[in-house]
């Protein structure tokens, strides 16, 4: 049951990528998950109000907000901000492969700042996942759309790369708010609540509201972003939790981080893509190092 929810993960986070990189391309990133996120925020509540009795987690303390609202700005607005744009720029191909840096991230920021000591093996992994990304990089025949060495290439590589390292933080965040039995559902809930009002009081600062309320009017955008949001963020999400309750952590996070195989063949028949063989070797090489760094103490 695990193996299968953390499958069909990587698979409805394949699916949202999709979605995310059409809409983004209409109406820009930071749209995107401004209205991905009030999306979202629905869903899970409602979620949390069936399952846990509650719709707001009001009965955790200060402490738990604070964290877990820390790890929400770091992961899902800045983070996830970083991510839709590197989809605009270099397709949701590259851009799902360089979010698969993010266990790399985070095993290197537990052992610099939280003491977690690493094995060969995963250093074996973590070299490995870098080399794999790398190799699909610099490969020359990308077919996203965006010639490889432009600018705007190379933007998207920055923006995959901060949106990997944004989820890694705010995971590391994430843990600290949720020690203990602390049901996982409600700290999802905390972190999009506290995302959702503090990417909309930016919006208000810089006067971006009434751009963003326009997206209603865009059907094409709009239903993008609202299947995004429910494959991705609400039943994406949600399959991994199931996955973590029912089969070993390592497996799990394994199969939930294999959206990049699953994205391959979307590229290659959905859009017409230029998968080289290059291309899918780096890909199988980055997640088989990302296999090591989860399976291997």
């Amino acid at each position: 049951m695990g193996e299968i929810a953390a499958l069909a993960t990587s698979i409805f986070w394949a699916l949202s990528s999709v979605f995310f990189t059409q809409a983004g391309k209409m109406v820009g990133a930071v749209v995107v998950n401004r209205i991905r996120l009030v999306i979202a925020v629905i869903l899970v509540l409602l979620t949390h109000w069936l399952t846990l009795g509650s719709l707001i987690p009001l009965h955790a303390s200060g402490e738990r907000w604070l964290w877990l609202g820390l790890s929400g700005f770091v992961g899902l607005v800045l983070g996830d901000t970083f991510l839709f744009q590197a989809y605009v720029f270099i397709g949701n191909r590259i851009g799902t492969l360089l979010l698969s840096l993010a266990p790399v991230f985070g095993a290197l920021i537990a052992w610099i700042f939280l003491k977690e000591d690493l094995s060969m093996a995963q250093i074996s992994g973590i070299c490995l996942t870098i080399l794999g990304i790398v190799i699909v990089v610099l490969d020359k025949r990308n077919g996203n759309g965006t010639p490889e060495g432009s600018r705007h290439y190379l933007l998207g590589i920055f923006c995959g790369l901060g949106g990997g390292l944004g989820q890694a933080v705010g995971l590391v965040l994430a843990k600290k708010g949720l020690s203990g039995s602390f049901p996982a559902l409600s700290g999802v809930a905390i972190r999009m609540i506290v995302s959702m009002i503090t990417i909309w009081v930016l919006a208000l600062v810089q006067g971006q509201v009434k751009k963003t309320l326009a997206t209603f009017r865009n059907l094409p955008a709009l239903r993008n972003i609202v299947w995004g949001s429910v494959v991705g963020p609400f039943i994406g999400v949600w399959l991994s939790l199931i996955a973590v309750q029912t089969t070993y952590v390592g497996v799990a996070s394994t199969l939930n981080s294999l959206t990049p195989i699953f994205v391959l063949p979307i590229a290659r028949w959905g859009y017409k893509d230029h998968v080289s063989f290059q291309a899918v070797a780096g890909t199988v090489v980055a997640l088989v190092g990302v296999a090591i760094i989860f399976l291997v103490h």
